[in-house]
């Protein structure tokens, strides 16, 4: 069965004629979460952690419970069921705001597959709707019916929703294998260094970018820790913030914390220091 699985995940990762949709609607929502604060938001840099996979749980446990009700409970929880059935239809709305954010910054075929897991999850709302309909008109075993259909259809949405994160790795800390050096590392030669002009050195396997802003010298995993992107190509800002070229997340070089999303994890950052004009680093708090 698992085979079988993944050999549908692969044909939809496979199918480019997917772009075409993918694309126009990856452009639309990253239009509307353009304004820092909405991707903030969003994202979930206000809480240190991707936030779409907290709000998951609410329509999933909802829906849940609901049909798990029709199924023990009968007509004395048929209430309870509505209300719960609706209550997963409120907690669709934020929950797919944020996992459009997330899914808009993914590319080829990630975003197709992310593409066909919000499509179920759109059929799968469709059909609580449905049911919450039906049930408050008294047609209670319809009601039940698409409740079951629909959670059958949501419960296929989070496996590829798994797929994404747990094998495709959205979401996860790109950072969160590497082992820096407490050691002092030297790593470049102080003349290397052009004011806010990023430059990327190896510190004891571990990449690091080393930036001169104001005078000082400042070290960051070179590694985004949203999905890889190579810092040492960013931009340095008046602010003393570094973007990642690949997503636009913003880390401050002071100490890694993010100053924009789509990243929610702040960069490790190094401490740094000068000896007979070459540049040392080790990881901070080492």
């Amino acid at each position: 069965m698992p085979k079988q699985i993944e050999h549908v995940i692969q044909d939809i990762e496979d199918r480019s004629a997917l772009d075409a949709v993918s694309g126009k609607a990856a452009a639309l929502v990253n239009r509307v979460t353009q304004p820092t604060a909405v991707k903030n938001a969003l994202s979930g840099v206000w809480l240190g952690h991707a936030l779409h996979p907290v709000l998951t749980d609410i329509p999933i446990g909802a829906w849940g419970m609901a049909t798990l009700l029709d199924l023990t409970a009968g007509e004395r929880g048929a209430r309870a069921a509505r209300r719960l059935v609706g209550f997963g239809l409120l907690a669709v709305v934020p929950t797919a705001a944020t996992g459009a954010s997330d899914w808009a910054d993914t590319i080829g075929p990630t975003q197709r597959l992310g593409l066909v897991h919000g499509m179920l999850n759109s059929a799968a709302t469709v059909l609580q709707a449905a049911s919450w309909v039906s049930r408050l008109t008294g047609r209670r075993r319809a009601g039940v019916v698409l409740s079951g259909v629909g959670l059958g259809l949501t419960g296929a949405s989070a496996y590829l929703g798994g797929h994404l994160s747990y094998v495709n790795g959205v979401g996860v800390n790109h950072t969160a294998f590497e082992e820096p050096t407490g050691k002092w590392t030297d790593v470049a030669a102080l003349t290397a260094l052009v004011e806010d002009k990023p430059l990327r050195v190896d510190a004891g396997g571990v990449p690091v970018v080393l930036v001169r802003h104001g005078g000082a010298v400042k070290a960051l995993s070179a590694t985004c820790t949203h999905a890889g992107g190579p810092l040492d190509e960013g931009k340095v800002d008046a602010d003393g913030c570094i973007h990642c070229p690949w997503h636009g997340s913003a880390f401050r070089l002071s100490d890694g914390e993010v100053t924009r999303g789509p990243a929610t994890v702040a960069q490790p950052d190094w401490d740094v220091k000068i000896s007979q004009d070459r540049v040392l680093v080790r990881a901070a708090n080492a």
